[in-house]
């Protein structure tokens, strides 16, 4: 048995970020049926999570942020509902988990253990009581940001409003820690990452972030950021995302979006369609795989062909890997994909069956059993048990009285 087999056998993947309940809501009106295998119009399905070694997955409940935050909770409430169908529809296959005991507890029952992450502040609307209630559903982290800001806090995609926290902002960190609810530093800007940090008590994460010294995109973690993660006890889980992880790609993107402007295309929207109303039948939406839209508009085709995207590689997942590493230490290092929230992946990471290649690759450079187990693992497991221990009031449903 190879060191990468041992390594999933002892400690399966615990990955930090799935976007399947926004790929269903998008193109299957949140219909869950044909998940165990086969279904070809997402990266991920659970033939292919039991391929890739995963024991358990954070399902991101996104809504996008530019609803209002009123239609932000109601929206976030249906893809928490659909995270609870997708379990149910699967109960051989998946386990909702709401602690490290849980997540153990579906393990040993062959299990796949199943958390909830809502990416975005926006959800909460500005309140505690939206928060609280969040966390008795089941809910264990909240990304501070998606790609705007909120009224409190801000986004590394927008313009700085608040200087990264301000007072409500660190209320609500506060609250988040004393509740048990897992702060999440991914998408935020690098102001909001120190402004968390100043106040956290307990260990944060990033569920779905890379190095921003391997790759400078605004996404990334710096490393001055992640020497204070590794004070802090928390866990970048490094992403795959292609424009987070490669240089080359990220430039083919500015160059493929400076040609759509000078042709007067219109950017491409990001679908969103409302959830399948009472009485009314769900039907997928049209579509093709993961993230694939309409065909590019003809203007725009011969300049497609005569620049070929470049495709991301497991090696450059891997540096980042290293760096998160050898910057904040083995500790502090975890995985978290991306699947099902963008078009394609890198080359052998095309959708949730990869992981063993990545950690093959780290194998080759050296990384054995035991550290293979902290990356798939056993960091997340040690941050989201610190959390739990740490937390004052826990209002995770089934939380022991305190």
């Amino acid at each position: 048995m190879s060191v990468v087999d041992l390594a999933l056998r002892a400690a399966p993947v615990i990955d930090g970020h799935n976007d399947l309940p926004m790929a269903l809501r998008e193109r299957a009106g949140y219909r869950v049926d044909g998940l165990a295998a086969g279904r070809a119009e997402f990266h991920t399905d659970i033939a292919r999570l039991r391929a890739g070694g995963v024991g358990g997955q954070f399902w991101s409940v996104y809504v996008p942020s530019d609803l209002s935050e009123p239609d932000a909770v109601v929206a976030t409430m249906e893809q928490i509902d659909a995270v609870y169908r997708l379990v149910a529809a699967y109960p051989d296959d998946l386990a909702v988990a709401y602690s490290a005991d849980d997540v153990e507890a579906a393990r040993r029952g062959g299990r796949i253990a199943s958390l909830i992450g809502i990416e975005g502040g926006h959800s909460l609307a500005t309140s505690l009581g939206v928060l609280r209630s969040f966390a008795r559903l089941g809910v264990r982290y909240v990304t501070l940001t998606h790609n705007h800001n909120t009224s409190w806090a801000d986004s590394a995609a927008d313009v700085p409003r608040v200087g990264g926290l301000n007072d409500e902002g660190r209320a609500i960190v506060a609250e988040m820690q004393r509740i048990g609810v897992l702060v999440d530093l991914s998408h935020v800007a690098a102001t909001t990452m120190h402004a968390a940090l100043d106040v956290a008590t307990a260990p944060v994460i990033f569920s779905h972030s890379s190095a921003r010294a391997v790759h400078d995109h605004r996404r990334n973690a710096g490393d001055d950021v992640l020497v204070r993660l590794r004070d802090n006890g928390g866990v970048c889980m490094v992403t795959f995302v292609p424009l987070f992880v490669s240089a080359e790609v990220a430039a083919w993107t500015a160059a493929a979006d400076a040609e759509r402007e000078r042709l007067g295309l219109p950017a491409e929207p990001d679908p969103w369609p409302s959830a399948p109303r009472p009485g009314r039948e769900s039907a997928p939406a049209a579509g093709g795989s993961s993230g694939a839209g309409a065909p590019p508009p003809e203007p725009f085709r011969a300049w497609l062909a005569a620049h070929p995207r470049p495709e991301a590689t497991i090696a450059q997942v891997a540096d980042h890997v290293e760096h998160v590493r050898a910057v904040a230490g083995l500790d502090h290092v975890g995985l978290g994909g991306d699947y099902d929230g963008c078009d394609r992946l890198p080359a052998g990471l095309e959708d949730v069956s990869g992981y063993p290649r990545l950690l093959a690759e780290l194998a080759r450079r050296g990384w054995g059993q035991p550290e293979l187990e902290k990356l798939t693992g056993r960091n997340i497991m040690r941050v989201l048990r610190e959390t739990e221990e740490a937390a004052e009031e826990p209002l995770w449903p089934l939380a022991p009285a305190r």
